[in-house]
This record gives C-alpha cells, structure tokens and sequence, in this order.
C-alpha cells in the first residue's frame, strides 16, 4: 500500500488455479484497488493459470515445474527484495482468503516482522476435525516448544511479512513440506524476528479439489510430525540473521 506502511506486492502461489484466479485478482483489485501490485507465481501448473492471471492485470512468474507453495513463495518474495517493496501478503489463487482481511495484516506489521491471519483467534467459524486437528495441535506445541511463541494457527497461508522476514525468506524458505508455515515461523523467529497472529475467517475454495479423505489426513499427521523434526533439528546458523 502506498501510505505509512509503504509499497506492497501481494503473492499468490498458483498451481493449476485457472478457474479461480481470475476472480481472485478482480476481488483483490475491488477492495484494494491500486494500492498494491499483484504477482501471481503459477507453481508449474499444466492448465490456463497463467494467461488467466495476466488476462487479470497481475505480474506473473512461471515456474519451469512444480516445486510446492515454499518453492512458488520464494520466487514471490525474491521479486519484492529486489523491488524493494516495504511488505508482502501472501493470499492464495483458490478463493479461501479474503482480501478485506488484508489490511488488518499490515496493520499488525508496525509490531511485527510477520503476521498469521488465523482461522482460530476469535473471527469466523473455521471448524478442524480429525487427524487435521490433531496435527494442528501438534504443530502449535511444536512451535511453542522450539520458540516459545504461543500461537494458534501455524498452518495458515494467509500470512503478512516486512522487510526483515522479506529479506531472511527471500534466500531461506525452505521448499518441503510445511516448509512454508512450521519450518518458516522456526527460522524467522531463530532469526529474532517477532511474529504475530490476527483473525481472519476464512472460505471454502471456490474452485477445484480440496485434499479430503481419512487416508490423507492420516499422511497429512504423519507428514506433519516429519516437518517438526525437520524444524528441530535444521541448526539456527543456516539461517542470514543481520536482516
């Protein structure tokens, strides 16, 4: 935004998002308007996302293959350290985030070096069941334990960053799984960074599949312990702290 908080890119990692893309920039361009840029990231994707998301207005990157959200955001934040945008908010192509959420984001950026808009501080009704909420739980102990921050949404995509986190995930957001939520809180807080969460509430898609099903969510658990470990045990000095 071009007032005190400075420029921001918005980032959206697509992967085969054609069908929704679209609608999501012109939602973007309804609230915002012209007080942020939009760089679509299509993540590899074998569809029409790309051309969906210039026929929009956005910048747009493509990848050469898929390489995951981690992958996709890198790319996304690379661009705003080199264009020297002030923030960042990443919002997905699938239509979950709502864009009138964003400015509590950056808002919440004047204490902060990154900000969780989280489905489970008070806004919306965003239910987990299952090994989902299991693994949700897990992930925030985990968290809690490897930084000592208390926070309730680890998992969200729905994120904010300033210039310390833009230039320390710029080199450093790794590309696994989870690498982008769990292993990315770890690494800006071991950097010292102060990480924040704001309500959000979030929808359904609006467009494509959804990964459902018992035999998922169990993988999605057994993952989700992988990336914690992960976590633990990547040493602190790989990460650049003189952000």
């Amino acid at each position: 935004m071009r007032d005190g908080r400075g420029r921001t890119l918005i980032i959206m990692p697509a992967f085969n998002e054609e069908r929704s893309v679209h609608g999501v920039l012109r939602e973007v361009e309804d609230i915002l308007g012209a007080e942020v840029d939009c760089i679509v990231v299509d993540d590899g994707s074998r569809d029409l996302t790309a051309a969906e998301a210039r026929r929009a207005g956005a910048i747009v990157a493509r990848l050469p293959f898929n390489l995951g959200v981690g992958g996709a955001l890198r790319t996304g934040l690379r661009y705003a350290l080199d264009c020297g945008y002030d923030a960042a908010v990443q919002l997905d192509a699938d239509g979950q985030h709502d864009a009138r959420y964003v400015s509590s984001l950056l808002d919440a950026l004047s204490g902060a070096d990154l900000v969780i808009g989280s489905r489970f501080a008070g806004t919306g009704d965003y239910v987990a069941r299952g090994p989902r909420r299991w693994a949700m739980v897990l992930l925030s102990g985990g968290i809690r334990l490897l930084t000592g921050n208390r926070l309730t949404d680890t998992t969200s995509g729905f994120k904010a960053y300033g210039p310390m986190a833009i230039k320390v995930l710029a080199e450093a957001m790794p590309a696994e799984y989870l690498g982008d939520t769990v292993e990315a809180l770890v690494i800006i807080c071991r950097a010292g960074g102060r990480v924040r969460e704001v309500p959000v509430s979030m929808r359904e898609r609006s467009a494509g599949q959804p990964s459902a099903g018992p035999l998922r969510s169990a993988r999605y658990l057994a993952r989700v312990v992988l990336a914690l470990v992960i976590a633990a045990i990547k040493p602190s000095n790989s990460v650049e702290t003189n952000a």
